[in-house]
């Protein structure tokens, strides 16, 4: 089954139809919010927003692994994160969608691993490719059946947050070959990838990060939500496409 995690603005998935919510717990904590269950195209889909149905709660404070065991338990094999982003890259302005294939973890403090505390075997994951070929395959093919532009392949820089970035930290991130900079893909990403779940994204490039572009001096939160919520409908066409495939 597949899951979509919904990203800022995206705390709803208005194509889910027969929807049920169930509300799960796990040895980690309560996920998010309660998952919701529906169907589109006829194929049964789960959907959770990351930050919370309001909203409420931060990137630093989403309870990572709750969310993650919440939809393995639930019987998800496959996870499409939606992620809303700062692009670095030239090429990745406003509104642009892009499909990552490499990361940076910048975060810290974050519970990380499913391994560890009394009792634990010491365990290490291959994440030399962090996100999955074959669903990020099948999310490029979606986009293209639907004839929605996107990007294949980006390096995803994942800050700590909630405060957007200074330039000089994204001068030192572009240093570093990051594309794009986010605050959820990490340890969401290296969470599936313990769990056995296949996982891939779509980042939505809502401004020029810090000191790029139109964001050389500041950067407009009204504008991110102008763009945010243009782009979004172009992200539900992708995942129905998805989801029907």
């Amino acid at each position: 089954m597949l899951a979509i995690l919904g990203g800022s603005g995206l705390a709803q998935l208005s194509s889910l139809s027969e929807t049920r919510r169930i509300s799960a717990r796990t040895a980690y904590g309560e996920p998010s919010g309660p998952l919701t269950l529906g169907k589109i195209g006829g194929r049964e889909v789960i959907f959770l927003p990351r930050h919370g149905d309001a909203h409420s709660i931060p990137p630093h404070q989403v309870n990572y692994r709750a969310n993650i065991q919440a939809l393995k338990d639930a019987g998800v094999s496959r996870i499409a994160a939606v992620a809303t982003v700062g692009g670095i890259r030239r090429e990745f302005g406003p509104g642009a969608l892009v499909v990552p294939d490499q990361i940076i973890d910048y975060t810290w403090g974050r519970a990380s691993t499913f391994f560890e505390g009394p009792g634990a075997r010491v365990t290490h994951i291959d994440f030399t490719e962090p996100y999955s070929a074959a669903l990020r395959n099948d999310i490029l093919a979606a986009a293209r059946a639907c004839g929605e532009p996107i990007a294949d392949g980006g390096c995803y820089g994942s800050t700590q947050g909630p405060r957007l970035e200074s330039a000089a930290e994204i001068a030192r991130m572009e240093r570093d070959g990051a594309d794009l900079v986010g605050m959820t893909a990490m340890p969401e990403a290296a969470l599936a990838r313990e769990a056995g779940l296949e996982y891939a994204a779509i980042a939505v490039v809502a401004n020029h990060a810090a000191g790029k572009g139109d964001s050389a001096h500041a950067i407009s939160l009204t504008a991110i939500e102008a763009v945010v919520e243009q782009a979004m409908q172009r992200v539900r066409r992708i995942l129905e496409q998805l989801a029907a495939r």
